[in-house]
């Protein structure tokens, strides 16, 4: 029997020339070059005509086998690119490019212009290494032990570079690291901007809430002040004072503001390896983000892009290798996948411009600077939607906008606006039932992005429907203060300690040191959310904790309880307190708390006891350092 004998079945198929793709391999041949040439940071551009291709290429292309033969079932469908003018052109071949010297590629040779570009340039993109010494709430007269971290950044003009402000917060050292380079070099922190960045502090919305006796659980869902998706503070920047760091190194230029499915590219230094990371995706959702407790609402881009430990800090380049955004969080949640957040480059010029507006080092603490941050309309408000509400309020039919729920009786809109108000627009943009603006074609968000775009001290025209009349104000815009702060802008904490009774201000690092994974009070928790100051300097003072002693038996189990008088004299702030402990001559010290506790002392053998209670607990003072001037 011969070795060819045809078998039995189905001819075997002849591969079609139509469905062989034709593409360089991967590796250049000798003919080439003994290069071979990446093109992940290459877009290439599609061209109308593309001369090289020849047209016997084309005609292979395009016509059938010659042993093809008719096959059962529907028609075969060609391409739609009939004439070699209409074919895309070809990846480019290896050996036609060259580095640049900004982390991108330069075309040369044979590659016609227009045909690629450079996306992005990434030798901007630096490593930073930062040693944080975190305050101890707890024990307030000392520090934590010093801990690293890793983050990215990127330079901008002026010989500085941008970055995160949680990736420097608290720091002891910064260190930068250029791409390629084997050198970290010493940088020095010239602003930090604490409202417009989703760091490692703040707050996330309670889903599900469970009341127990005196507290309330968080557990469930996400955790109020330990959550893995937090929003906190915006943006550091940086400066290197050796001119070596900046050999070679082209500032990043800033693009508008992306649309919705705009590629973009996140560049940075995450976990996994030491090396430059690239990951890319499209946005995915464009709106208003609440940053900083809620205190501050600001514009904020989702993409798809994986955002990791690491990442943050570092530039999202758009198609056009121009910074759109800085990477800052992704949202960690069984539920949810490739949700990442950007800040975006309205607020980075916000954060730039204000400092290069207030640019100057003042003799707060450290000698650092933080820029006076986003205003805000000191009120809040409630949505129009219910037609009935509308009648009551006595709107027209043409007439839209929201209700003034409450005024914070420290901003500037206290002396103009009154609750029950409508707000009918601002600055000559009206405002829809929902409180919303338009913001591009088909696009709406929420009008305090027309806020957002104010500086603190800025002036706006608010148009208001009150008692059935329209009228026009021009208020002048600051910045929002809440009763417990999202931040201690770099301060110690403040503390005052008297008989072994510590007493501190509550703000949200506190909180979140004190261990408020799954429960807190619910006292601190409503005036966390709701409470607004009643006057500039209001502080919410608590007995943190109480150091025993003998003079204190039978208090040692007051922990976070608010201090409301002190010798009938109402508590306003820490410092008050403290002036009116050290200067009291009365027989009793009586301290009205929260929950109708009382807490009774001798003034005298108050204050000697003080003194062996530091001297036990190696306390160097018995109040802190803001407290004496």
């Amino acid at each position: 029997m011969s070795e060819h004998k045809r078998k039995r079945g189905r001819k075997p198929k002849i591969p079609d020339a139509e469905k062989t793709l034709d593409l360089p391999s991967i590796a250049a041949s000798a003919d080439d070059d003994d290069v071979v040439f990446s093109v992940s940071n290459v877009e290439i551009i599609p061209t109308t005509t593309n001369p090289s291709i020849s047209s016997a290429a084309a005609t292979t292309t395009n016509n059938h086998h010659p042993d093809h033969r008719p096959r059962r079932g529907r028609p075969r469908k060609h391409p739609k690119h009939e004439t070699p003018e209409e074919k895309p052109p070809p990846l480019p071949r290896a050996g036609h490019c060259r580095p640049a010297e900004n982390g991108g590629a330069d075309f040369a040779g044979d590659v016609e212009p227009g045909v690629a570009r450079v996306v992005p340039a990434m030798d901007a993109v630096v490593k930073v290494f930062c040693v944080h010494t975190e305050p101890n709430f707890s024990l307030p007269w000392q520090r934590k032990r010093q801990y690293s971290s890793s983050s990215s950044g990127f330079a901008i003009g002026g010989r500085r570079v941008l970055t995160n402000a949680h990736s420097v917060e608290h720091y002891t050292q910064v260190k930068l690291k250029k791409r390629g380079s084997d050198t970290k070099y010493l940088a020095t922190v010239l602003a930090i901007g604490t409202e417009c960045d989703i760091g490692n502090s703040g707050y996330m919305y309670i889903q599900y809430v469970m009341v127990q006796v005196g507290y309330v659980d968080l557990s469930i869902e996400f955790l109020l002040l330990n959550s893995s998706f937090v929003l906190g503070d915006v943006a550091a920047m940086l400066t290197v004072e050796d001119d070596e760091f900046w050999e070679g190194v082209l500032p990043v230029e800033f693009g508008e503001l992306p649309a919705l499915q705009d590629a973009v590219t996140v560049v940075g230094y995450p976990i996994g390896g030491d090396t430059i990371s690239v990951t890319s995706g499209v946005v995915s959702r464009i709106e208003i983000l609440s940053y900083v407790h809620g205190s501050t609402e600001l514009l904020g881009l989702q993409i798809d892009a994986a955002i990791n430990s690491g990442n943050s800090g570092g530039p999202a380049f758009n198609d056009k290798g121009k910074c759109v955004g800085i990477a800052f969080q992704s949202l960690k949640h069984e539920d949810v996948e490739n949700i990442g957040y950007v800040i975006p480059t309205p607020v980075i010029m916000h954060f730039i411009q204000d400092y290069e507006k207030n640019g100057a080092y003042t003799e707060s603490y450290r000698l650092l600077l933080y820029v006076i941050g986003f205003p805000l309309l000191g009120v809040e408000w409630q949505k129009m939607e219910n037609p009935d509400l509308r009648v009551a309020m006595s709107m027209k039919a043409d007439q839209k906008g929201v209700r003034i729920r409450r005024v914070d009786p420290t901003a500037p809109e206290s002396e103009v606006l009154k609750p029950s108000d409508i707000i009918l627009s601002f600055d000559g943009i009206d405002i829809a039932n929902d409180g919303t603006v338009p913001f591009r074609h088909g696009e709406r968000i929420g009008f305090s992005y027309l806020v957002s775009q104010k500086y603190t001290g800025d002036s706006a025209a608010v148009k208001v429907l009150r008692d059935s009349k329209i009228l026009n104000f021009n208020i002048t815009l600051a910045t929002h203060r809440r009763l417990i702060p999202s931040h201690n802008k770099g301060r110690p904490p403040s503390y005052y300690i008297i008989a072994g009774f510590v007493f501190s201000t509550v703000s949200v690092p506190y909180l979140r040191s004190e261990d408020y994974e799954y429960e807190a009070p619910v006292k601190l928790l409503d005036k966390l959310l709701y409470s607004m100051p009643q006057l500039p300097d209001e502080q919410l003072v608590v007995v943190s904790q109480v150091l025993v002693a003998d003079i204190n038996i039978g208090y040692e189990e007051i922990v976070n309880t608010q201090v409301l008088a002190f010798n009938g004299n109402p508590v306003k702030n820490l410092k008050s307190l403290a002036n009116m402990v050290e200067n009291c001559d009365d027989e009793f010290l009586k301290f009205d708390l929260e929950y109708d506790q009382v807490v009774v002392l001798r003034t005298k053998t108050s204050k000697a006891a003080t003194l062996d209670i530091l001297a036990t607990h190696c306390i160097p003072s018995a109040m802190s350092d803001d407290l004496k001037n």
